[in-house]
């Protein structure tokens, strides 16, 4: 089977010895170092002074690479060529002095003397990029021994790797990965010997480092240092006294600080006006409250590596939900803060009979006023047309899914929206990179559920491994042990199968995906379970009624966005579009980083209709659906996050909820001239798909987007001021770090 070729600047010219992106440097069958035997060389000296095991077809993909990266159709004369620079490797240089370098050379004069002119300057382009990318990483001060993209190092480098008490990075991404393997894995001891935790270890090891699965920031932050706290996803019950409210807001602190995101709900807290019988004077109401955790959250700045994130709920029956609504749009407050609307049975019943609902005051629990629904709905879809915030919960429709009620209802999410939480709950989250999952253009299903059970072991290891900032937290965690499972690279993975994103195959895609992945995660869970116990509340669960004598955890899958470990794996976040074919994205500390998609640039090339002149034109846009010179039928597979109509946004974001154990973070993303309908049509459709929750944003509504086109000034907003973590995709805009920010990709991981 003939390999398709990336682009000259991808990086998969390498010969000798150098590995892919992502993929572990020892080779299967040659770790005792003797090499390819039909080469006669038996290893190769690599840049930083170290041999690995010299492999013939190195050489044969790098070869076949260059040609068809130019087109060249001459693929019989391949193993000719491959004798011929192999040949004249070993008759130039003797035993143990062959390197990297020198083995390039000898590709590059193979291809010029016979005739593959085009394919030698291209992989000569190849290794002069590759000689800028090992400039600028070193510039970082990050040895990059598994040759990450340029924008991964960046993010690595300011967010990831250890540093010495001087600030001069001490750790090297294999040594991250292998750091928080070890420290993972230390968990077995818990359950069996050392030989189970090495053994998971070298698992953990594997997943990560070949980018097949990730866990959230700060399980790759943490994991192995002092701070020592893995979970994403925090929620903190906020009650209605002036004691409570400060203890929640120390407690937040201490969340933000160890790199978790935290959610509340305000709807407990009295209305603006209200009596307080302790002073005879009147309340302030939800949203003065708001402001004290959103300052606190600036300050906190998650021990300067990123910002902290919250989610911030209101009941739509709560007094005060007009102003909560209409906040974002009229302040320039909260932009620690994503916002949702609960919104109850009642209400879109209300909605739809185009009749008043009852507002209550939740001191009471008297009704106090009565509104008209299509006026409260009005203003939130206005509002959220304006500034992408707020989205709405439908918070029936979450505790229908509730695994534990009888524990209490959940009130609110993690700040992304994919994790309902009950009050001092916290779940750690991982995601499955799906481009890695593919062979051609079919998903290796065998690799997936393989990958899908040690991703579940990993992540219940994280439970125990993890120090709670609180011990309430702790307590609560322990009893449920939710997990969150999700993907990334969803749209890379449909590119290579050659389905649109906008289609009713992708969305039988997603379903059946994700189907085969709670299945599997379940299975495994139910498994763990034999061993270790189930979760100390199983019984007080919906888990027994529904068939189940064990579980190792309440919850088992999420979706999340994954802006920043997508990054590091180089795929789209969590389950969203690709963004766009070339854009800049802004990380935090200033740093702009312009991304353009592989898959695309290499289709070109392979298809013959790449030029510098089209690859220009698709930076200004992002786009291709008005480039004259790309074939319609690519057109239709390179569809981006703006091509795309909202109603296919939700209808994608509904088929992976059906078969999703918590929530699902996807944003429909809107062009700029998106109208307030769209808006109200897809939170309408939302429901009516039985989502738990939808966001929106229209691009370029606020200053400091996450993800941008060169294009962004024309379409009504400014190039961004003020850096932010995250993508472009999950709503609300905030100003927050990955897992969980709000902005444009709603966050990321």
């Amino acid at each position: 089977m003939v390999m398709r070729a990336p682009s000259v600047s991808a990086a998969h010219f390498r010969t000798g010895s150098e590995p892919s992106q992502g993929a572990d440097k020892r080779v299967s069958g040659t770790s005792s170092g003797m090499g390819d035997p039909r080469s006669g060389i038996s290893r190769i000296r690599k840049r930083d002074g170290s041999f690995e095991p010299f492999r013939v077809e190195k050489v044969e993909s790098a070869i076949r690479r260059a040609m068809e990266a130019v087109g060249d159709a001459d693929v019989s004369s391949i193993p000719s060529l491959v004798e011929q620079a192999v040949g004249l490797a070993k008759d130039r240089f003797p035993a143990e002095t062959l390197t990297v370098e020198a083995m390039q050379n000898v590709v590059e004069k193979v291809l010029a003397s016979t005739g593959h002119t085009d394919a030698a300057k291209a992989y000569i382009i190849y290794r002069q990029r590759r000689a800028d990318t090992r400039e600028s990483k070193a510039a970082l001060g990050v040895r990059d021994d598994l040759k990450l993209s340029i924008n991964a190092i960046h993010v690595l480098e300011r967010r990831y790797l250890m540093r010495d008490e001087s600030g001069t990075i001490v750790e090297t991404p294999r040594g991250m990965f292998r750091r928080v393997a070890k420290a993972v894995a230390s968990a077995d001891l818990l359950y069996g010997t050392d030989s189970d935790a090495s053994r998971s270890e070298e698992e953990f090891y594997d997943l990560m480092s070949r980018l097949e699965f990730l866990p959230n920031s700060p399980t790759l932050m943490n994991a192995g240092t002092s701070i020592g706290q893995l979970s994403a996803c925090f929620v903190l019950p906020v009650e209605d006294s002036m004691a409570e409210i400060f203890d929640t807001v120390k407690n937040m602190a201490l969340i933000h600080q160890s790199g978790g995101g935290t959610g509340f709900s305000f709807s407990r807290l009295r209305p603006r006006n209200d009596v307080v019988q302790s002073t005879g004077g009147v309340a302030s109401g939800p949203v003065s409250f708001m402001q004290i955790f959103d300052t606190a959250t600036d300050v906190v700045k998650q021990g300067g590596r990123r910002r902290g994130a919250n989610m911030g709920v209101l009941s739509v029956h709560h007094p005060d939900v007009l102003e909560f609504a209409a906040v974002k749009s009229r302040t320039d407050l909260f932009k620690n803060f994503n916002l949702s609307v609960a919104v109850t049975d009642e209400f879109m019943q209300a909605l739809a009979e185009r009749r008043e609902y009852a507002l209550t005051n939740p001191r009471t629990g008297k009704e106090v006023a009565r509104k008209w629904a299509q006026d409260v709905f009005d203003l939130i879809v206005t509002t959220a047309w304006e500034c992408g915030d707020p989205g709405l919960m439908f918070i029936d429709e979450i505790n229908r899914h509730n695994p534990t009620p009888e524990l209490g209802a959940i009130e609110t999410t993690n700040p992304c929206g994919e994790q309902p939480l009950l009050p001092y709950e916290s779940c750690n989250l991982g995601s499955i990179n799906l481009s890695a999952m593919m062979d051609g253009g079919e998903v290796d299903w065998d690799k997936l559920a393989g990958t899908i059970s040690k991703a579940v072991h990993f992540l219940d290891n994280v439970i125990d491994s993890t120090k709670f900032p609180v011990p309430r937290i702790e307590e609560v965690t322990k009893a449920n042990r939710k997990i969150g499972l999700g993907v990334m690279g969803f749209a890379e993975m449909l590119i290579k199968m050659g389905v649109p994103y906008d289609s009713d195959r992708a969305l039988s895609t997603a379903e059946h995906l994700m189907q085969f992945i709670t299945d599997k995660a379940r299975a495994t869970s139910v498994e763990l379970a034999a061993e270790r116990g189930s979760f100390p509340n199983f019984e007080r669960s919906i888990w027994p009624r529904k068939g189940y004598d064990r579980l190792r955890n309440a919850t088992l899958t999420s979706i999340a966005p994954t802006g920043t470990i997508g990054l590091i794996a180089g795929v789209s976040s969590g389950i969203e579009p690709v963004f766009a074919l070339s854009y800049f994205r802004n990380i935090a500390g200033g740093t702009r980083l312009l991304e353009q998609n592989a898959l695309f640039e290499r289709t070109a090339r392979e298809r013959g209709f790449y030029a510098a002149d089209l690859m220009a034109a698709i930076a200004r846009t992002g786009s291709v659906r008005e480039a004259p010179d790309v074939p319609e039928d690519v057109k239709r597979v390179f569809v981006t996050a703006l091509d795309i109509s909202p109603q296919w946004h939700v209808r994608m974001h509904a088929a992976f909820q059906n078969f999703t154990d918590n929530g699902v973070s996807k944003t429909v993303n809107l062009p700029h001239d998106a109208t307030v309908r769209d808006v109200r049509d897809a939170y309408l459709s939302a429901h009516k798909l039985k989502c738990k929750g939808v966001t929106v944003y229209r691009y370029g509504t606020r200053v400091g987007q996450t993800l941008y086109t060169g294009q962004s000034a024309s379409r009504g907003s400014a190039r961004p001021a003020d850096p932010v973590d995250g993508g472009f995709a999950t709503g609300a805009f905030v100003e927050v770090g990955p897992e969980y920010s709000g902005d444009c990709t709603q966050c990321a991981p």
